[in-house]
C-alpha cells in the first residue's frame, strides 16, 4: 500500500503546531516527526507558511462541516444559529491547534497566527451571515445588516462560552441558549 507523503507531512506539521505553536515549529521538525526528508516536504509545499496555510484551510473545513451538521431545516433560525455558533465555538475551545494557535496569538502575538486567527473569526462570520441573508430572504428576521449581524452574534457567543468563565463560573449550554435568545432575539425592551 503506498504511503500518502503529503497526508503524512500534513498530520506531522498539524501535530507540531498543536504542540509547540506556529513560531517553535520548524520544517525539521516536521520531516523529523513525518519520517521525510525536508526535500520531501519541499516538493509539496514552498514554505512553513504555504503548509500551515495547508493546515488552516482544512481546520477551516473542518468547522464548516461541524456547523453544518448542527443545523436542522426543519428548526428556526434562532435553533439553528444557536447551535452552529455553539457547535463552531466548542470545536475552537476544544481542539489542540485552535488552542494552542489562541495561546500563541495572546502570549505572543506572531503575526502569521494572528492572521490565522482574523481568518478563522471571518470565516465563523460568512459562515452565520449567509444563514442571516437566508433567514432575513424567508421572513423569519428583519432585514439587517448580515455581516454586523453575524459578528455581533458571535461576539456574543464568545464572550458569553470564553469571557464570562474567566471571572465567573462557567455558563450551561441552556444558559447560553437563553441569553443569546433574550438579548438577540427579544432586545431589552419592555
Amino acid at each position: 500500500m503506498a504511503i500518502d507523503r503529503k497526508q503524512q507531512i500534513i498530520d506531522s506539521a498539524s501535530n507540531s503546531f498543536s504542540l509547540y505553536g506556529y513560531k517553535a515549529t520548524t520544517i525539521d521538525q516536521v520531516a523529523k516527526m513525518a519520517n521525510v526528508g525536508k526535500g520531501t516536504i519541499y516538493t509539496f509545499f514552498k514554505n512553513k507558511e504555504e503548509l500551515f496555510d495547508e493546515i488552516v484551510n482544512r481546520l477551516i473545513k473542518e468547522m464548516k462541516r461541524v456547523a453544518d451538521e448542527s443545523v436542522d431545516p426543519s428548526h428556526s433560525f434562532y435553533e439553528n444559529v444557536h447551535r452552529a455558533l455553539y457547535k463552531l465555538l466548542e470545536f475552537r475551545k476544544e481542539h489542540q491547534l485552535t488552542i494552542k494557535l489562541s495561546q500563541e496569538a495572546r502570549d505572543l502575538g506572531t503575526p502569521a497566527v494572528l492572521e490565522v486567527m482574523a481568518k478563522m473569526e471571518t470565516a465563523i462570520i460568512n459562515y452565520i451571515k449567509d444563514k442571516v441573508i437566508l433567514a432575513v430572504q424567508k421572513k423569519e428576521i428583519k432585514e439587517c445588516d448580515p455581516e454586523m449581524t453575524a459578528f455581533i452574534m458571535m461576539k456574543l457567543y464568545i464572550a458569553l462560552i470564553f469571557d464570562w468563565e474567566k471571572k465567573h463560573k462557567p455558563l450551561e449550554k441552556e444558559d447560553i441558549s437563553q441569553l443569546f435568545e433574550f438579548y438577540i432575539f427579544k432586545g431589552l425592551s419592555i
